[in-house]
């Protein structure tokens, strides 16, 4: 078994609760591991063997070009999508955080973590 973790992705995004989140934006990061089986590829050294973490980049993008509201959705959508494109996936964590949040206060960010 191996863990496949990619930190520290950033992206500028629409997603929020209020209306002016949805038209001014915001920048989020994003941070996701995937337990998986990495021995055939560690033998090979085959891309073919592995998760391609390189497509798992591009479809986290195209889940955060997708507006929501919550963070929740979010995680949920990248979570459905992963285990709907990768077969080898045994456990995934998203962890979706959302800087400086518009909740009345100095707050350097809000996140949400969901595991499958």
């Amino acid at each position: 078994m191996g863990l496949i973790e990619i930190e520290g992705m950033e992206f500028y995004a629409y997603h929020g609760h209020f209306k002016q989140e949805q038209v001014v934006g915001n920048k989020f990061l994003l941070n996701i591991s995937i337990e998986t089986n990495c021995s055939t590829a560690g033998k090979t050294d085959n891309l073919h063997d592995a998760l391609d973490y390189q497509k798992v980049y591009n479809l986290i993008k195209e889940e955060m070009e997708v507006k929501s509201y919550l963070l929740e959705h979010i995680c949920k959508r990248i979570l459905d999508r992963l285990y709907s494109e990768f077969d080898t996936i045994q456990k995934a964590t998203v962890k979706v955080s959302k800087i400086n949040p518009p909740m009345g206060g100095q707050i350097k960010r809000v996140s949400i973590t969901m595991s499958r």
